[in-house]
């Protein structure tokens, strides 16, 4: 039982924590494309803040109970499946085939670093 909420817990604030990262990297290309860079540059910075607030609680918790490297494809994992939504609902960039073979990719990737 312990193992398992300490899975959800990382996986609820990594998503989170993705989420922030996801609009900290990339909304400014939506948002303020005719600013300065150095002005999205200290408005991602801001957001990234927050990321890096639930990230790194987000990290000691899974390592508890995950390897480093169990972490890090869970974040790729999760990193993809917010960039994806993000991508098509929010960039209107639209769905592309690729998105499935990278995550069939991460599956396989998945299927490595938590077997047995």
């Amino acid at each position: 039982m312990y193992a398992n909420t300490v899975v959800l817990k990382t996986v609820f604030l990594l998503i989170c924590s993705n989420l922030f990262m996801t609009f900290a990297w990339y909304g400014h290309l939506k948002n303020m494309s005719s600013k300065p860079w150095i002005i999205a540059a200290l408005a991602s910075w801001g957001i990234a803040l927050f990321e890096y607030l639930i990230q790194v609680p987000a990290n000691r918790i899974g390592y508890q109970q995950l390897s480093l490297a169990q972490l890090k494809i869970m974040q790729e994992v999760i990193t993809l499946s917010v960039f994806v939504p993000f991508s098509i609902l929010y960039m209107k960039e639209g769905f592309k085939l690729d998105f499935l073979w990278a995550g069939f990719c991460l599956i396989g990737a998945v299927y490595f670093m938590f077997r047995g």
